[in-house]
């Protein structure tokens, strides 16, 4: 490896924090014990964490450790100290006043919606604003504006995303958090993608079809299958969408060990339906030529 590839390598950052560097004060650390249950921690000095197995866990005995070390208990239990990943943090550690979009429709969201870094979008009904992290994480450097209708939801995502900054570092993505409701209208134009995660979308329809660019992508996430109904016989009924797709992801996990692999107990079934349309131009007649 020559020294170029070397620098490179110790130059891996995520925002303006390394991920090589060990963990400090402050920074969330994930804890896995030997059952595989998973607990945050805020890292604290002067803290300590109890396991019923492991033992006492003082917090400084993390501090200043290399992520991905493994710590032996006087009870001879072992945990692995890891970072959270953005999955982890979604699931253990963000604030909920709403039902959220789950990691496992917000990854195929990114690539149906084909999200790409520097896009332009549009996303409405932040809630929790699970979906605005992720969208901001990977559109990086690109826009981000996000309507919700509720001032106590937007202030909600914005303090998210300020902890999740500090924690994790300032996420290049420009991002505007406007106080209105997406049924009204939508002021943006030439747009790349659109999320509606409202109740019902179909009344947005008309102000997407406007505000994204030709090809550009429709995206909306709904829970139950008459609100789905009313949204794509109104893409469908409309002629500037095309590629009308509806999907539902299920997760089932495996259980593999020495001389068993099974699925597992429980599974992650229904939580949403994906919606996908393309933004398309109107129709044009071919001009008939004259035969013989």
């Amino acid at each position: 490896m020559d020294d170029e590839t070397v620098q490179g390598a110790e130059k891996v950052v995520e925002g303006d924090r390394s991920l090589n560097a060990p963990f400090a004060e402050g920074e969330l650390c994930l804890l896995i014990d030997p059952k595989g249950r998973r607990h945050t921690l805020r890292l604290d000095r002067r803290q300590h964490f109890h396991h019923p197995r492991f033992g006492r866990l003082d917090h400084s005995e993390i501090i200043g450790k290399p992520a991905g070390f493994r710590l032996k208990g006087p009870h001879l239990s072992e945990v692995t100290c890891l970072r959270p990943t953005l999955d982890d943090y979604i699931m253990s550690r963000l604030k909920r006043r709403t039902q959220i979009i789950y990691p496992k429709d917000l990854g195929p969201l990114l690539l149906w919606g084909d999200i790409f870094p520097g896009a332009r979008v549009l996303e409405s009904g932040i809630g929790s604003g699970s979906a605005t992290l992720v969208l901001m994480r990977y559109l990086c450097g690109g826009e981000l504006i996000s309507y919700e209708r509720r001032e106590e939801f937007a202030q909600l995502t914005l303090r998210t995303l300020s902890e999740f900054q500090s924690l994790y570092g300032k996420l290049a993505t420009r991002h505007k958090v406007e106080v209105r409701d997406v049924y009204e209208g939508i002021d943006e134009r030439d747009l790349d993608a659109i999320l509606l995660d409202v109740p019902e979308p179909h009344q947005a329809v008309q102000h997407a079809a406007q505000a994204l660019r030709p090809g550009g992508n429709l995206l909306s996430w709904l829970p139950t299958t008459l609100q789905v109904y009313t949204l794509v016989r109104a893409l469908q009924q409309a002629p500037c969408w095309s590629e009308i797709l509806t999907r539902e992801v299920l997760v089932r996990p495996w259980d593999v060990s020495e001389g068993s692999i099974r699925p597992a107990h429980r599974m992650v079934a229904h939580t949403g339906f994906l919606i996908r349309a393309r933004r398309v131009e109107p129709l044009e007649l071919a001009s008939a030529e004259p035969v013989g």
